[in-house]
């Protein structure tokens, strides 16, 4: 908690920091607008994440000139050998997009984008499998709160019949993705600078999409101008302005600090859907958030350490 406190001193008295942290602030209020645009979507969940990213190609391009530069990393495009890395992030980014969209249409906007967030805790299981890493206690305690209140929103669920139960579940397959995602992107991001990576990722996810959108067999196209104007909603300000606002505010933000502010993401979320869709929130699924959103917040603080 020390930790916190102090990088909350170091935003509060740097003016870039708190300028970072407004842009965050921003960039979350995008991303959590992506299952709003998804419910109003003409075409299936699978088509709109399609076209989120395939729409959104030409914006990010036009966005990396305009992020800040990272003299320790490399600005220009990778040699053909370094692909590979791209491609498998674009492909798990593709995975979360697709599953996530599933669920949304399966579940509660709220419930969708909480269990997505549970990312934190596959990247610890992910991390232990794959790299040996060891946890602090505060960390483990986070992840059983976070499983704990996952466990409520599950039987919650459950109770409101098994349409629920099966989004809530897509959104557990979501957090998987987005943690091996997040793995492969910070591989990515030790090398190069974070415009060169959203903005080559980001092709790849588009032609991941590809097969399940035809798998799926539902329409490429919306019928009206308004389905289109979705669409392109959901491009530019979720996957454009949302990924390049955050990947700005990251570079003058610290990272555990920036970590735990996009976790007004599900609550954001959950805002909207009342706003729009007068999804309330109360009960056990109320707890079950709080639960989730505490124990995240302590395993983001909890320190890894390696063996």
């Amino acid at each position: 908690m020390a930790r916190l406190t102090y990088q909350l001193a170091v935003v509060a008295n740097d003016r870039h920091a708190r300028t970072a942290f407004l842009v965050l602030l921003v960039g979350a209020a995008c991303i959590a607008l992506a299952p709003i645009f998804v419910r109003l979507s003409e075409i299936g969940p699978v088509p709109t994440a399609f076209w989120r990213t395939a729409l959104a190609v030409p914006f990010l391009a036009a966005m990396v000139p305009l992020l800040p530069d990272e003299p320790d990393r490399k600005a220009g495009l990778p040699g053909w050998g370094a692909l590979g890395g791209f491609a498998l992030a674009g492909a798990l980014f593709a995975g979360d997009l697709g599953f996530w969209h599933w669920s949304i249409v399966y579940t509660s906007v709220a419930n969708a984008t909480l269990f997505a967030n549970m990312a934190p805790v596959f990247v610890a299981l992910f991390a232990f499998l794959l790299y040996g890493t060891r946890f602090t206690r505060l960390f483990l305690a986070g992840m059983a709160v976070a499983l704990a209140g996952a466990a409520m929103l599950m039987g919650d669920s459950a109770a409101l019949g098994g349409r629920h139960l099966l989004g809530d579940a897509l959104g557990l397959v979501t957090a998987m993705f987005y943690a091996g995602y997040f793995l492969a992107i910070a591989r990515l991001r030790a090398r190069y600078s974070a415009g060169v990576v959203i903005a080559l990722s980001t092709p790849f996810t588009a032609l991941c999409l590809v097969p399940p959108t035809l798998i799926s067999g539902a329409g490429w196209f919306p019928e009206t101008v308004a389905g289109w104007a979705v669409l392109a909603g959901v491009a530019v300000v979720s996957q454009s302005l949302g990924q390049g606002l955050i990947a700005y505010a990251f570079a003058h933000l610290p990272p555990a600090f920036g970590a735990v502010s996009l976790l007004l993401q599900p609550v954001l979320a959950a805002c909207f859907a009342w706003l729009l869709f007068d999804e309330a929130v109360a009960g056990l699924q109320a707890l079950g958030m709080v639960a989730v959103l505490t124990g995240v917040v302590m395993a983001r603080q909890g320190a890894l350490v390696r063996p």
